[in-house]
């Protein structure tokens, strides 16, 4: 588990955790199976196990960046597609 150790104004330390895998995992099989828009509270509410709000948005975030997920004012959706399943849609296309 990574650790990132800030001071604020009052000089207090503030220990940043990173979220644990498997807490990233669920919620990226959750967002797999819903298959429609969620919102963050529908997420939670759909999750096997509590996540703590900070450590949601902080995987939403990732999964973001990583192109897995979108996120817009209507919801998070899922949107990866793995390689093979790529290529299987390109095979099937139709040619301009």
């Amino acid at each position: 588990m990574d650790c990132i150790m800030s001071l604020n104004e009052s000089q207090q330390m503030q220990v940043m955790h990173s979220p644990r895998l498997a807490t990233v995992l669920m919620v990226e099989e959750t967002l797999k199976q819903a298959k429609e828009l969620l919102k963050i509270a529908e997420l939670k509410r759909r999750l096997p196990k509590k996540v703590m709000h900070s450590t949601l948005l902080q995987i939403l975030d990732y999964l973001q960046e990583s192109g897995k997920i979108l996120i817009t004012t209507k919801g998070i959706l899922w949107v990866y597609r793995p390689p093979s399943e790529l290529e299987k849609l390109k095979n099937g296309g139709l040619e301009l």
